[in-house]
């Protein structure tokens, strides 16, 4: 039988109408389960949450720890199928560390491998895997997510009401006890638990490494700039873009009181801006990117937009611009003398290099001594953020911004 590997956040075309995704827990005591999402990444009914108290819905049913798909019976209003798996709620203190494994089969002679790396926060839930779709075929995407939020945390941010009592997952019960602030957490995090129990984790990792680089009782506004290039897109269709901002949205979720991030598309004369949060951030990346033309560069009207809009905000915090680029930009003068303009105004900007671009000129911003630029940091994330380990990431973002911060 023909195998192929899939890292965090790749994907790759299913063949034939029939799916088999077979998870190995790898020692761990777990459940799987699955969730049949529209195009708003929420459930149509509870009954879209497959699992072992309801196990078949539209063509996707489970047995054990294997979910079986028949492509060519589900609804044309299901827009993705995800796979879950769970610390099995009558063990209160398992959590992964060890990351599940899953391999997916389909026709009768290939399967696709996926091991996601291992979780260090006390993760009770993990988002494996995605099957979605594309044209007129179906992709299965590598998730490899972990929370701490447990399945019923999960379920809830995907639209699924979980009763306060409901016995399938005591840890969506329990967990409200761990949002209060420790001692080195930044923001009490009860803000996400109630509004996307499934960043919990996210968010709580990302405190940790704020505080670990110095930088605590900090207040700031977040924006985002992404860019729309041409060569982007097989990173938006993999849904690369989307987790990349939900990491940024864990972020701001320790820093800025209301939750919210301003993203902003590059890539076009005239950038486009929406809101995303914590009500709204489930696929709304996919949402907002088909609205904007690709374009080239042009980085540089995208940050002036960020700056006009918050200096029109009157927010009285400084802001944080963090700037996914992806290759070098056609208006590096001026870029240079924006960062020189903006400095004064309590604007820091944090350049993301990640895709398949050149990105010497972020690099070098800071490397001549007669044009240092106090209010600007550079993290190559490399080709695809979603290899980069949760605590290596936010580390790395968290040192940037430690250094101008404190």
């Amino acid at each position: 039988m023909a195998t192929a590997s899939l890292t965090k956040g790749a994907n790759a075309a299913l063949a034939g109408t029939s799916v088999e995704l077979v998870v190995d827990a790898r020692g761990t005591e777990s459940d799987v389960s699955a969730l049949l999402l529209g195009s708003d990444q929420k459930v149509r009914t509870d009954d879209d949450l497959v699992f072992y108290n309801n196990p078949s819905k539209d063509g996707v049913s489970i047995s054990g720890k294997t979910v079986s798909v028949q492509l060519s019976k589900i609804p044309r209003d299901v827009a993705s199928v995800v796979v879950v798996v769970s610390a099995d709620p009558t063990h209160p203190d398992t959590v992964f560390t060890t990351a599940p494994a899953l391999t997916v089969n389909h026709r009768n002679s290939e399967s696709i491998e996926f091991r996601p790396p291992d979780f260090v926060s006390r993760e009770t839930v993990v988002v494996l895997a995605e099957l979605y779709r594309r044209d007129e075929g179906w992709k299965v995407r590598a998730v490899g997510q972990g929370y701490a939020s447990g399945l019923g945390g999960l379920a809830t941010d995907y639209g699924v009401d979980v009763d306060a009592d409901d016995e399938r997952d005591p840890s969506a019960v329990s967990s409200a006890n761990s949002t209060q602030p420790s001692s080195n957490q930044l923001v009490n995090l009860s803000k996400v638990e109630n509004r996307a129990p499934a960043l919990l984790g996210a968010a709580r990792q990302a405190g940790q490494a704020l505080s670990d680089a110095g930088v605590t009782g900090r207040r700031a506004a977040i924006y985002l700039v992404l860019a729309h290039d041409y060569g982007m897109e097989e990173l938006y269709d993999s849904f690369a873009i989307q987790a990349f901002a939900e990491r940024i949205l864990a972020v701001s979720a320790n820093l800025d009181d209301d939750g919210t991030v301003p993203v902003i598309f590059s890539g076009s004369r005239e950038p486009f801006l929406e809101d995303m949060d914590l009500d709204n951030y489930r696929g709304r990346i996919g949402q907002l990117h088909t609205q904007v033309d690709w374009g080239w560069g042009h980085t540089v009207e995208a940050m002036r937009l960020a700056a006009s809009h918050y200096q029109s905000s009157g927010a009285r915090d400084p802001a944080i611009v963090l700037v996914q680029v992806s290759d070098e930009p056609s208006d590096k003068a001026e870029i240079r003398s924006l960062l020189q303009n903006t400095a004064a105004l309590g604007v820091f900007w944090m350049f993301v290099g990640f895709g398949r671009g050149k990105l010497e000129f972020f690099k070098n911003l800071n490397a001549s001594r007669s044009a240092t630029f106090r209010n600007v940091s550079f993290y190559d994330a490399g080709k695809n953020p979603g290899a980069v380990p949760d605590e290596k990431f936010y580390s790395k973002l968290a040192n940037g911004l430690a250094a101008w911060l404190r």
